[in-house]
């Protein structure tokens, strides 16, 4: 008797361990596949970039970003992941009220010598985890990367990348984009695709650096007038915009925190980095109709195919804090009315002087306040976190204290840290260098050895 119940007991405990068993490995492939999907928005960047650039610099743009990619990887590994788990209270390095967060917390879990930081056999969420937050540390080397294309010194841009992907990005998720972070527990903070604390941040960290840069060689007049420098295969240029689109599926994939983690609010529900309740349904209706409405609200306004594709990715920069809240017509809506502002913002800051090259400030930085805003307009009084009564709700209050704070994390780094390095002779390229082009002067070999084929077509 005795055999056979502990037969039973055996059967009954692999039974319960199966599901458990089932849910972990479906969470890990679900993390691991959101990385080479997020990787596409950097082949997305890489095109997008080298197709704006005129056809002299082509080749020392696509290394810049290539680059970029490359070096935000250790350093994220090495420092940003230790502080997004340490700085969700702020610089006091406390312990959050979930407990996780804090010093000792980020000590135990996020030095590059403790057994999650490596390839302990046992462990089926750490490297995965880390791998999707590392592509978002990425992605703002990249949004920065387009704007300061082809007058941009390949070892300040580094260096600047590195601030920005593995420094400043990082503080603004731990404040923001943690459910300890101060953002959220006092203010009420919601930011589930990142509008802010991705968008945002790096939008106007690349705003301060343009200002310290400057503009292209022959982009503004005596007068003050700007011209329009063109870049050399705009086919390219789209198609990167929609391979970023199709990146982005896998980066608010990997904005969900999916049943078999160590969570222990929703274990067996999708739910928000907040602990609130999310579903890929969700996401699947409302990333498509903001897509829609962003192309076509930037078409209504301008009709050029670049601006158009730009309204695209507007389109969900706007509905992106408010995927898992919207219902799909307010996506929609919201997503056009970004559409629509992208190229009237473009213009006022081009008349300020500001040579954004492929107009990532207006798309991320300000398009991002749209998106963090819109949240505190359509979606106020929803909990921002899973748990009791008590806990706090967003309001227009809250996300515009969060879009202040998103503001200064990325602008005043971008402006201080440009500032130093001009000073210090690294930011920008001499003018000889950038008259003769990037490639000729920088880069070993020609992007178009047998040279670039001009049509023949007779003009109408």
């Amino acid at each position: 008797m005795e055999a056979e119940l502990a037969e039973l007991a055996a059967k009954v405990a692999a039974m319960e361990g199966g599901p458990k068993t089932t849910n972990t490995m479906f969470a890990e492939t679900f993390y691991y596949l959101t990385i080479p999907l997020m990787v596409i928005i950097h082949a997305g960047f890489l095109a997008y970039e080298m197709g704006a650039s005129r056809h002299k610099n082509v080749l020392a743009s696509g290394i810049k970003n290539i680059l970029a990619f490359a070096f935000v990887v250790p350093t994220f590994y090495f420092i940003g992941w230790w502080i997004y788990w340490a700085m969700p209270t702020g610089i006091d390095f406390s312990a959050g009220p979930n407990g996780i967060s804090g010093w000792d917390y980020a000590s135990g879990i996020a030095w590059p010598w403790v057994e999650y930081m490596g390839p302990n056999i046992s462990d089926n969420a750490s490297g995965v985890f880390w791998g999707a937050f590392t592509l978002f540390a990425a992605t703002t080397a990249s949004i920065f990367s387009g704007a300061v294309i082809e007058r941009i010194q390949v070892v300040g841009f580094i260096i600047l990348a590195v601030i920005l992907g593995s420094v400043a990005w990082v503080v603004a998720a731990a404040w923001g984009w943690h459910a300890d972070g101060w953002l959220v527990q006092d203010w009420g903070y919601h930011d589930f695709g990142a509008a802010g604390v991705v968008h945002m941040v790096a939008g106007f960290f690349a705003l301060g650096v343009l200002i310290n840069l400057g503009p292209r060689i022959g982009k503004y007049n005596i007068d003050g007038s700007a011209n329009d420098i063109g870049g050399h295969n705009l086919p390219f240029t789209l198609t990167g915009l929609m391979l970023i689109i199709v990146g982005f599926f896998g980066f608010l994939m990997a904005c969900v925190i999916v049943p078999g983690e160590a969570w222990s609010w929703y274990p067996d529900k999708f739910a928000t980095i907040y602990g609130t309740p999310i579903t890929l349904s969700a996401l699947s209706f409302n990333i498509l109709m903001g897509f829609s409405g962003g192309i076509i609200g930037a078409w209504m306004i301008t009709r050029d195919p670049f601006w158009m594709m730009s309204g695209a990715l507007a389109g969900i920069i706007s509905c992106a804090s408010g995927l898992d809240l919207f219902w799909p017509p307010a996506a929609f809506a919201i997503g056009f009315i970004g559409g629509g502002a992208l190229k009237p913002i473009a213009s006022i800051l081009e008349k300020m002087g500001i040579d954004d090259a492929v107009g990532a400030v207006t798309v991320h930085g300000f398009i991002g306040i749209w998106g963090v805003m819109a949240v505190g307009i359509f979606a106020a009084g929803y909990p921002a976190l899973q748990g009791d009564a008590g806990v706090a709700t967003t309001s227009l209050m809250g996300q515009g204290v969060g879009v202040g704070v998103m503001f200064c994390l990325g602008f005043i780094p971008g402006l201080v840290c440009s500032l130093v390095l001009r000073i210090l002779g690294l930011l920008r390229v001499p003018e000889a260098a950038e008259l003769a082009g990037l490639d000729a002067t920088k880069v070993p070999v020609s992007a178009y050895p047998e040279g670039i084929a001009i049509s023949t077509l007779p003009a109408e």
